[in-house]
């Protein structure tokens, strides 16, 4: 067996993954902290006016209808079980005739969650974990779907034109980029080189939510009532399934063009939900592609020992070496040494798919170069006729037939 490496201070070297997640915990961790402090900052004080306010109230009351605070205590513990089924002061919607229900399933299936409305009965619970699990399983196989679609269709456009440009330039079009142009392969690899940048799909995507953020914010203060600034911040507790609950679209009994407002509440939702996702799915590259940056500044070797202070993961597939021009691409956080090159320079281990596409052009010249080799012989005069009855073929194949070729000759 062999012996696992250590340092001579009693450490061996650290796994990238691992000094990745330790990092990113710890990030996380100071994040939090960094949001309590300013939150408690900005919302304790009011939650302190708020708790007096509401004593000053209760007192009053209390003593000018002559009740007793526990019997005053005892109705408002009612009234917050009224107010869990769904029961309002002000007059609402109800909560679970078909549309109140079909609202509420949209909630859970997009992990929004909103809690205005919750199962009461046992059924419904049970019912709930078992719907919650295959419905948000879903959808968010359909968010990630979404991303994609939007990759392709960038990339389409990107492709487009450079195919443009160079009909401009009186240039032939052709794909220098894709290696589909010298082998035959799928559909889909014919935009493999063409995947836009992270950065470029995160531009994207930010101005595609602020745009619909503020066109639906400027329907829910119009139809709702509240502020723009309330709007706003609806629409991003609402995108990207926080889901508070202390604003809640579409509660009320009646709107005037009730349907137009329901379907344009849906719409905007939807695909405020799927943007903000395929942002936070971009972001997380763009962050792991920084902390990856730090792992590389912070790697100092040990004083005593010249290993490295990261160590690689085991069946990574590492670059040889590093080009001037990069790429970094959207389907990975890798680094791209070329624009014909297709391979990860990330240190992360691939696919064989992915090995295969990415050497497609140095296999079709390996084998137009075997062709040559194996159909370059000299034949005899009159043995044209047979050597044409074995030759062709591609690379080994070409070589044998050739070889049979020359053994017909010889008798």
């Amino acid at each position: 067996m062999a012996s696992r490496s250590a340092c001579c201070c009693g450490f061996g070297p650290v796994n990238e993954d691992n000094a990745r997640f330790v990092m990113l915990a710890l990030l996380i961790i100071i994040y939090l902290l960094c949001g309590a402090a300013v939150f408690s900052a900005l919302e304790h004080p009011k939650e302190k006016q708020a708790k007096e306010k509401w004593a000053q109230r209760f007192e009053q009351f209390s003593q000018r209808h002559n009740l007793t605070k526990s019997d005053l205590e005892k109705f408002l513990r009612h009234y917050e079980e009224a107010n869990v089924a769904g029961i309002r002061v002000d007059m609402l919607r109800p909560r679970w005739d078909f549309t109140g229900a079909f609202y509420f399933a949209g909630t859970v299936v997009s992990t929004i969650g909103f809690g205005m409305t919750t199962p009461a009965t046992v059924g419904g619970k049970i019912f709930l974990i078992f719907y919650g699990l295959i419905g948000c399983a879903a959808t968010i196989l359909f968010f990630n779907l979404f991303l994609e679609r939007i990759i392709i269709v960038l990339a389409y456009v990107l492709k487009s034109f450079h195919e443009l440009q160079r009909r401009r330039k009186g240039v032939a079009p052709q794909d220098s980029r894709n290696p589909a142009t010298m082998v035959r392969g799928a559909a889909s690899d014919s935009l493999a080189g063409w995947k836009p940048s992270v950065y470029c799909v995160m531009l994207i995507l930010c101005v595609a939510a602020i745009v619909i953020s503020c066109c639906a914010s400027a329907m829910y203060s119009a139809v709702e009532g509240w502020a723009y600034l309330d709007s706003l911040y609806f629409c991003f507790v609402a995108f990207s399934t926080i889901g508070f609950g202390d604003m809640v679209s579409s509660q009320r009994a009646a709107y005037s063009s009730q349907m137009a407002y329901r379907l344009g509440n849906f719409l905007f939702i939807l695909m405020g939900v799927c943007c903000i996702y395929s942002l936070f799915n971009v972001i997380s590259i763009v962050i792991k592609q920084v902390l990856n940056w730090l792992l590389r500044k912070m790697e100092v070797p040990c004083r005593y020992c010249p290993r490295k202070a990261f160590r690689p993961r085991r069946n990574a597939v590492m670059p040889g070496n590093h080009r001037m021009r990069r790429n970094i691409s959207i389907d990975t956080d890798a680094v791209n040494d070329s624009e014909t090159d297709g391979r990860r320079m990330s240190g992360e281990m691939i696919s064989m798919k992915d090995f295969l596409a990415a050497n497609k052009v140095n296999l079709a010249i390996m084998q137009k170069q075997l062709s040559e080799t194996a159909n370059g012989h000299i034949c005899l005069p009159g043995s044209s006729s047979r050597h044409n009855e074995f030759s062709g073929g591609v690379g080994a194949l070409g070589i044998m037939n050739n070889r049979l070729a020359e053994t017909s000759v010889d008798r």
